[in-house]
């Protein structure tokens, strides 16, 4: 029976939401190696565009920030970040964009901004969106990929750093943004979709755990998809380009 760590369990259904031939806003740790087992695999033609102005990256060493100069050897297009977010972003021609964030509550908002009710004084002070906000309102699809537990998940979150869809799929519409929103949630424990509405739903599970962790780990009393699913463990190939190909340091799936 093949073994694996969170780590490689989140990268690699992250890796397998994406489609052949999707342009993907990448950031660094795990969303990066999603993107790359995904090219390396079932997603040949993966397009990905990293926020420091880098189109069509290539990179033949793992990354270690956007501005690494390893992203630039093999890329399609250098530009500057301003033409990143209104020739691609903000015109639609992104497909993904991959967010992370402290927390992320029951219509998928996401705070990466402070901990605490008091804006001025809060228990935690954390370093913001970057290029976040944009790429939740703009992106066609969005992911988030996160450990389940329960601080993670409010049920609101104490700032509205990036927009999920508000109180609702409809105050997102009405508030203009083009972009799909959060289309998926990936933990360590499973996968939470949107409902019509926009709350967030579990629809699936990871191999051997259960509702009733997701439950005591979820800030609110979640709804649970009818036809709950159980994810596909990674294969012994998609562990091996993670470890042997994408981080043989193990700088990321310590």
């Amino acid at each position: 029976m093949t073994t694996f760590t969170s780590s490689e369990l989140l990268t690699v259904n992250a890796a397998r939401l994406l489609r052949d031939g999707d342009v993907v806003f990448v950031g660094v740790g795990l969303p990066n190696l999603a993107c790359n087992l995904a090219r390396r695999t079932h997603a040949p033609n993966l397009v990905m565009i990293y926020e420091a102005g880098v189109i069509g990256a290539r990179p033949s060493r793992l990354p270690l920030s956007i501005g690494d100069p390893t992203l630039v050897s093999g890329a399609t297009s250098v530009c500057s970040m301003y033409d990143i977010f209104s020739l691609y972003l903000q015109r639609g021609n992104v497909d993904v964009g991959f967010l992370g964030g402290a927390q992320i509550d029951r219509f998928g908002n996401i705070n990466a901004t402070v901990i605490g009710d008091d804006y001025y004084h809060p228990k935690v002070r954390l370093p913001g969106s970057g290029g976040a906000e944009l790429i939740a309102a703009w992106a066609n699809r969005c992911y988030v990929l996160t450990r389940h537990q329960k601080r993670r998940f409010p049920e609101k979150v104490d700032f509205r750093t990036s927009a999920g869809f508000l109180d609702g799929k409809a105050q997102r519409e009405a508030a203009g943004v083009r972009g799909g929103g959060p289309q998926a949630i990936v933990t360590d424990l499973g996968v939470m979709e949107p409902d019509e509405s926009g709350e967030l739903v579990l629809t699936a599970l990871h191999p051997g755990r259960t509702v009733e962790e997701v439950r005591a780990n979820t800030g609110w009393d979640i709804k649970i998809a009818p036809e709950l699913r159980v994810t596909e463990p990674p294969t012994e190939r998609e562990l091996r380009i993670l470890h042997e190909e994408l981080d043989p340091g193990g700088i990321y799936l310590k």
